[in-house]
């Protein structure tokens, strides 16, 4: 079942015509020519480049096309096909590495919500086995109780409005750190690494099953920069933490997710 795009302005739904999306109150949203929507309003931007910039969405991109985070997209994409979904949001898709793959596995129609437009853009120029749109994931642009099945891969969750997106016994994926995650890296900038824990239900939602994937990588210098880049705690990294790593050479580096598998009330 495809899903109806609502106006982020006025909440009306918009109706394709000729490349265009156009609600009633003729706001209008021009598919680009990679092939996705830009449903982020100017008001509604916080920044004037919102999410990952450029630079971000390379590094993740150079990483995860090395294939070390493989077994997570796999076992997403066979949890998500084992439920028969006709509709998923991947919320929070960035460069749709989780999405075309759910979508590769599911008959059903996968979309994927980003707030980067560098990372939208990018998979929907690579990706038309799914449909892509620049929008925030507080305030998605669907109308309610509209997917079977919402994704969310190491993106902040927004209780009410999961609730809202989801259907009446819809589930909620979410890839969230395991307890050790990265914890070589994160031994460069904290002096006592704590684990990380498994995730609460959202409001609204139940837990239905939890599952921890790990596996231990050797990585290159060049590949411990990129996913670097692509946390969090990139930001925390200064000079002498670089030099460090330079001077380390090649590493064993801990994955570990949680893959939480929740149930709307």
């Amino acid at each position: 079942m495809s899903l109806h795009y609502h106006c982020p302005l006025c909440k009306l739904e918009l109706t394709l015509n000729d490349k265009t999306y156009r609600c009633d109150n003729n706001h209008s949203f021009d598919i680009a020519k990679e092939g996705y929507v830009n449903l982020l309003p100017v008001q509604n931007k916080k920044s004037k480049q919102p999410g990952d910039n450029l630079e971000m969405v390379q590094a993740r991109r150079a990483f995860l096309s090395a294939g070390h985070y493989l077994f997570l997209q796999q076992a997403l994409a066979e949890l998500v096909a084992s439920l028969e979904p006709s509709s998923v949001i991947d919320l929070g898709c960035g460069e749709g590495f989780y999405t075309q793959a759910i979508a590769a596995q599911s008959s059903a129609d996968v979309y994927g919500v980003d707030i980067s437009k560098p990372a939208v853009k990018y998979a929907a120029k690579r990706y038309e086995n799914a449909h892509f749109s620049v929008a925030s994931i507080s305030q998605a642009p669907f109308a309610d109780a509209q997917a079977d099945v919402l994704v969310s891969v190491f993106a902040p969750l927004f209780a009410q409005e999961l609730a809202r997106l989801a259907k009446p016994q819809a589930s909620l994926i979410v890839a969230s750190p395991g307890p050790w995650h990265l914890k070589e890296l994160k031994a460069f900038i904290y002096a006592d690494v704590k684990p990380h824990t498994e995730i609460e239900p959202p409001a609204g939602f139940s837990k239905e099953s939890i599952n921890l994937l790990e596996q231990q990588v050797l990585l290159s210098v060049g590949e411990i920069k990129h996913l670097i880049m692509m946390t969090p705690f990139a930001w925390k990294f200064r000079p002498e933490h670089w030099q460090q790593i330079e001077q380390q050479g090649p590493q064993k580096v801990t994955l570990s997710f949680y893959v939480s598998q929740f149930i709307r009330d």
